[in-house]
């Protein structure tokens, strides 16, 4: 009998996730369900491939949404990470299991022992980052104390930039994924581990001083720390570790230009009232004065290259902000969408960096694992790639019951990484390793 995947969301991420699981639909007589919130883009996605259909879908129609479920042998959701929870308790009680990119949440891990005892798998975090990341981290973390090493130090560097050939912009950056995501990077703050204490650093420092790290083939890239690395201690099994960050990586004049948006105060959410027809130049002028941001500003666009970023993203500019816009952060995100938008034929890049410090009795070693995808268009982006693959292969693996595990998981194990790691090397995701002994 045919089984059928339910996949919600078809937005930017899901593209290569969504070819990628129409092969193996014909290759295995599986039947798709893709549904999004915006019935065109998910027909878009489909383009009248066999074995399935594109629908739209009201994910908070609590009867539609349960109706899909129903029908589906598996479940997959590429939806805004706040809407997971939605989709999760419906496959908790039509007994489905649930695949996301997303991280687990504290609403996911309300429900693990109801998983655990409906015997479903929940497989989570299964993208990029989180997802390769984990995947291709605990590989060399396994082998490194099978070996009887001890690891001292762990970090772990991500992201989505834009290719050399594509750069054109004074942020060295374009969009290539969600850009809400873009908005809220940071405002949760870090807490991390250097030197053996524990670090905490607050939005307004996230962006400061970003430290440099060097990628092969790529040169000096800036990073800035994730929300919370400490809690992946206990996951990766490297208690005693004197340093442990997971980071972001961008070009280090992004980092410096992002710092006077949020020191700026550029990305508040706080509802704002702006009288008809206000242009940005009219709000941007009037958010400094009134926000007594005259001095920073100034500070700022000293700095020729900060005041050139600025400018190009139109905070100076005429142009009339609409109606449906009522907050700094969503003025922001609208300028941005305009301004770093993938051109047709734009490049992205994908990269990954591990730098793992480890002992074997008196020998000392760095290990650095470095991953480079390069998209080919905007459609087909390293970022769908990496966000897509590694989970569409990973149902795959469940459909043919080659992952048998149940309960709340995220690919830290053995039996999910090493297939869907040697998967992704035959799509050409690969680590190249430099090794170092002192």
């Amino acid at each position: 009998m045919s089984q059928t995947i339910l996949i919600i969301g078809a937005g930017k991420s899901a593209t290569v996730l969504i070819q990628y699981l129409q092969q193996k639909a014909v290759e295995n007589d599986w039947y798709i369900l893709l549904a999004d919130g915006d019935e065109a883009i998910a027909k878009n996605k489909w383009n009248n491939a066999p074995n399935g259909t594109a629908l739209g879908i009201d994910i908070k129609n609590d009867l539609d949404r349960q109706n899909l479920v129903q029908k589906a042998d598996i479940v997959v959701s590429m939806m805004p990470a706040q809407l997971h929870f939605l989709v999760a308790k419906d496959c908790l009680q039509f007994g489905k299991p649930l695949f996301t990119a997303s991280y687990v949440d504290d609403n996911m891990r309300s429900i693990a022992t109801e998983i655990e005892s409906k015997q479903l798998l929940f497989l989570c975090e299964m993208g990029l980052d989180p997802g390769i990341d984990h995947m291709s981290a605990m590989a060399i973390i396994d082998e490194i104390h099978e070996k009887g090493g001890k690891i001292t130090s762990f970090k772990s560097h991500c992201g989505g930039l834009i290719a050399p050939e594509s750069d054109n912009n004074p942020w060295h950056y374009k969009i290539s994924w969600n850009p809400r995501n873009i908005i809220l990077a940071g405002k949760a703050g870090a807490i991390y581990l250097e030197k053996g204490a524990t670090v905490t650093k607050n939005y307004p420092e996230i962006f400061d001083q970003a430290p440099i790290v060097q990628l092969p083939g790529i040169g000096d890239l800036a990073y800035y720390p994730n929300r919370n690395s400490l809690s992946y201690i206990d996951t990766y099994h490297l208690h005693g570790v004197n340093n442990f960050v997971r980071t972001t990586l961008r070009y280090p004049a992004f980092c410096t230009g992002w710092n006077a948006i949020v020191q700026l105060n550029l990305t508040d959410e706080t509802v704002i009232e702006l009288a008809p027809n206000t242009t940005v130049k009219n709000w941007f002028d009037a958010h400094i004065q009134q926000n007594g941001l005259e001095r920073i500003l100034e500070k700022f666009t000293q700095d020729a290259s900060i005041k050139n970023q600025l400018e190009f993203i139109g905070l100076y500019a005429s142009t009339i902000i609409p109606a449906e816009f009522n907050s700094n952060a969503s003025i922001l995100q609208w300028l941005l969408e305009g301004k770093w938008k993938l051109e047709a034929t734009d490049k992205d890049l994908v990269v990954m960096l591990h730098e793992i410090e480890y002992s074997i009795g008196t020998r000392e070693f760095k290990l650095d694992s470095s991953m480079v995808l390069t998209g080919e268009d905007a459609i087909n982006t390293a970022m769908a790639t990496t966000v897509g693959l590694p989970l569409a292969m990973g149902v795959c693996a469940y459909l043919k019951g080659e992952i048998k595990m149940t309960g709340l998981h995220i690919p830290i194990d053995a039996r999910i990484y090493q297939p869907i790691l040697k998967s992704l090397a035959e799509e050409g995701i690969v680590f190249e390793e430099t090794l170092t002994s002192y």
